[in-house]
């Protein structure tokens, strides 16, 4: 008997969804259709034995090209609730395969608020699984660190951060304590400089920690590990720093302490909706 109740509220549920939001998702007013899916988004989360499988979530892919910001805004905001879940990851894959370059493009979008909501949403897809995301996929989201409008910034700068830098090797709890060039910033503070010169934007230095200062402000103001990497002698076996490398470590402490004293984005950075940069 609670099987067929069951089975009779399910067959409910799935003449409601046919008779009412398979029309509606594709309304002609936009709040409708920002509606629909921002619900579909709950009931996903609520009720995932049900509604957490492709059937569904292809409704949420497909509105992620809705002409209207709004409602690519509540695409996405419907899929960071599914994906901050690790217990859902692995009813996501097929959607993560199939979506994953329609999400990367979203990083671009014209809508700010959208493009940051991506990021973010990418940025927990990274930490659900990192073989999901190409390095080239990664890419496309590192350079908006250096983006002229600073939520997109932010948001990519904490991308990298979770990509690039915050891994630990196990020996490096050993060695928590130890300071300049020996302590476990080193290396990140070299991943950094690598970084900058990779990218070979090298006038934008400041955009870069401003980018990073939220997540990493720990590693962004650890000047005694950048001094010794300037002013000691490598260590045994250790690589040194090339000329090169030196005058970017120098460009980015520079940087650094401006930001620590100063407590406001470069020149050129700003929140609004005019400000250069996609």
């Amino acid at each position: 008997q609670l099987q067929e109740n069951q089975d009779e509220i399910e067959n409910m549920m799935n003449a409601i969804f046919k008779g009412v939001f398979v029309h509606r998702y594709r309304d002609a007013i936009a709040e409708i259709r920002a509606i629909c899916i921002e619900e579909i988004g709950i009931w996903m989360k609520m009720y995932s034995d049900a509604f957490l499988n492709d059937s569904y979530l292809k409704y949420v892919g497909w509105t992620m090209h809705d002409k209207q910001g709004e409602v690519r805004l509540k695409c996405l905001t419907a899929l960071q609730g599914l994906y901050y879940n690790k217990e859902l990851n692995s009813k996501l894959e097929l959607f993560t395969s199939r979506f994953k370059d329609r999400i990367v493009s979203m990083t671009l979008d014209k809508e700010y608020d959208v493009a940051v909501q991506a990021i973010k949403l990418l940025t927990l897809v990274l930490q659900s699984s990192e073989e999901v995301l190409t390095a080239e996929d990664c890419e496309n989201v590192y350079h908006l660190v250096y983006s002229a409008h600073r939520p997109v910034a932010v948001a990519a700068g904490e991308f990298l951060y979770k990509k690039l830098f915050s891994r630990r090797d196990a020996e490096d709890d050993g060695i928590l304590k130890r300071r300049g060039r020996q302590s476990p910033n080193a290396n990140l503070v070299k991943t950094l400089v690598f970084f900058f010169l990779e990218s070979e934007l090298h006038e934008h230095a400041a955009y870069l920690v401003d980018s990073m200062w939220d997540c990493a402000t720990d590693l962004l103001k650890d000047w005694e590990c950048m001094n010794s990497l300037l002013l000691e002698e490598p260590l045994n076996g250790e690589e040194p720093l090339t000329d090169r490398q030196e005058s970017a470590l120098i460009e980015i402490m520079l940087c650094t302490i401006r930001q620590a004293a100063e407590c406001h984005p470069p020149v050129g950075r700003g929140t609004g909706k005019r400000v250069g940069g996609k």
